[in-house]
């Protein structure tokens, strides 16, 4: 069906779904996919971004952190917005502010411009999303939502996936600036192509916007997020980083009292009462952790511990993310025979298992392994997704269908942020731990770490270097050994973390459950 014949299609007049609602679902499929592929496509990057810009691993994380927490702290305005403005209005301002951001980000000649025209990114790519899902809801006939929600769904989890292939082969290929370029001609298509195939949901009376519920998540989440990056420079008892934690406390305690007390609350933080809906939004805390987290981290262990190019890097990362793909709609079709109770622990345990398999890595590790434990772990993420985020909705009363959205978009979004926040913290503690390890071993002869030294020696010895100068490739080889060294070590540990994390995770899914939702009679309709 073509873009136009889209278009003239007359919704039911009952419940303002379409008949035709694939071409239009598929236009709107290409917003949601840049605005997910921006999580991703960035990290492979951040090597070429420490050098251009002459910044540190934890200045640069910015640029990826800055993206995810604007994004959470957006898309709760989305509900308010498509119902003042309408949601096709609301999605294509939305393309306009993320294309824009996009070539601001290309032109960017500092850290901090960066992060600035990431934060205007991010904007429109937080109202992206759940735009994508309301009109999905509205469109799509119940009883097609599974597969409207696996196409979907490949959008959600085969962008920061792909992410970084694509965005190696631009950087190693082209220029790290295209990461951001390549926005701007789809986006030019995908906002020609909303205005002429998607059908507009009429604008519906809306309530006073509720800023003081706005500004209280807004505080919290940025006084939380600057503690936790900036907490193991700044010292985690320093005053500054107190004084953050308790601002985000206060700002969160206020936010939930203020939004249990209003009648319309920016978030419907009543909608926890569901059991399913609390604990699938918790796992998907879980899950956006372990995704995100190690896509952040693998590149530069590519890149910086195994010296691959970008597009290498990104390459090898390819397989796992065609896998998804292919178990996605596997598991829409299984979700609906067989429920969540089954498909979500065993995907978390697939998920688990790829984790722990990473604490083998080393710096000689085979790039077969790499590929196969992280195919093990796209299994689980193919398994999970789609049934929890289907679980989490499944006992929501219809009228509230746009809430939950926007709440499990916020999970998902501060669930990425938090991945490489932790993933950071993480690091940094058992980085000083190994490090120390391996000073005071040094000191102490240890045999271990004299083979290694005896090992270096020899190499240098062979090479003819006059002593002065073996020495001082010794003190540069040394360090680089030791770093290397700890660096794989600190993954291996952390990935045993996010490991048990899951396997926890899988024991609270036993509790969700598939509830029965009506067909909503009251769908806005469309113009």
């Amino acid at each position: 069906m073509t873009a136009a014949a889209a278009l003239t299609q007359q919704p039911s007049a009952a419940t303002g779904q379409l008949e035709h609602w694939q071409a239009p679902l598929l236009i709107l499929v290409i917003g949601a996919f840049m605005a997910v592929l921006d999580t991703s496509i960035v990290n492979v990057a951040l090597p070429d971004m420490i050098n251009v810009f002459g910044v540190d691993q934890q200045g640069i994380e910015w640029v990826s952190t800055a993206y995810t927490l604007v994004l959470g702290v957006v898309t709760p305005l989305s509900g308010w917005l498509g119902a003042k403005f309408g949601i096709r209005t609301m999605y294509m301002i939305a393309l306009v502010i993320f294309t824009i951001g996009s070539a601001l980000c290309a032109f960017s000649w500092s850290l901090n411009s960066m992060i600035a025209f990431r934060i205007v990114q991010a904007i429109g790519g937080g109202l992206i999303m759940p735009a994508v899902q309301a009109m999905m809801i509205r469109m799509v006939p119940r009883n097609k939502l599974g597969a409207a929600g696996g196409i979907f769904g490949m959008a959600v989890l085969l962008a920061p996936a792909i992410g970084p292939t694509l965005g190696g082969y631009l950087v190693e290929f082209v220029d790290w600036r295209w990461i951001f370029t390549i926005n701007i001609p789809v986006g030019v298509v995908a906002i020609f192509l909303a205005l002429r195939g998607v059908p507009n949901v009429a604008p519906t009376p809306t309530q006073a916007f509720d800023w003081w519920g706005a500004g209280a998540i807004a505080l919290s989440l940025f006084s939380l997020l600057l503690a936790t990056s900036e907490g193991g420079s700044w010292g985690w008892g320093s005053e500054s980083i107190v004084l953050l934690l308790y601002t985000s406390a206060i700002s969160m305690a206020f936010f939930i009292w203020w939004e249990l007390h209003i009648p319309h609350p920016l978030l419907n933080l009543r909608l926890f009462k569901y059991r399913s809906f609390a604990i699938a939004n918790l796992l998907l805390m879980v899950i956006s952790i372990s995704l995100f987290g190690v896509l952040f981290y693998l590149p530069v262990y590519m890149q910086s511990i195994r010296g691959l190019g970008a597009f290498q890097s990104g390459y090898l990362q390819l397989p796992p993310a065609l896998l998804t793909g292919l178990v996605m709609p596997f598991a829409g079709r299984l979700y609906d025979r067989v429920g969540p109770r089954v498909l979500v622990p065993v995907g978390l345990l697939f998920i688990a298992l790829g984790m722990f398999f990473f604490r083998q890595l080393t710096i000689e590790t085979a790039f077969f392994s790499i590929i196969w434990w992280n195919c093990v772990r796209s299994v689980g993420m193919g398994l999970a997704m789609i049934p929890t985020q289907s679980a989490a909705v499944s006992e929501i009363p219809p009228a509230q269908a746009g809430q939950a959205s926007a709440i499990t978009n916020v999970v998902n979004r501060l669930g990425g942020a938090f991945g490489v926040v932790l993933m950071v913290q993480l690091f940094d503690h058992y980085n000083r731990t190994e490090q120390s390890g391996y000073a005071n071993l040094l000191q102490q002869g240890n045999v271990t770490q004299q083979n290694m030294i005896s090992g270096i020696l020899a190499k240098l010895q062979a090479s003819g270097l006059d002593p002065a100068h073996a020495q001082a490739a010794f003190s540069a080889l040394l360090q680089r050994q030791i770093g290397t060294t700890v660096f794989t070590n600190t993954f291996d540990i952390v990935m045993v973390i996010i490991a048990l994390a899951l396997v926890v995770s899988a024991v609270a899914a036993l509790a969700l459950k598939k509830g029965k939702v009506a067909s909503e009679p009251g769908h806005a309709v469309m113009d």
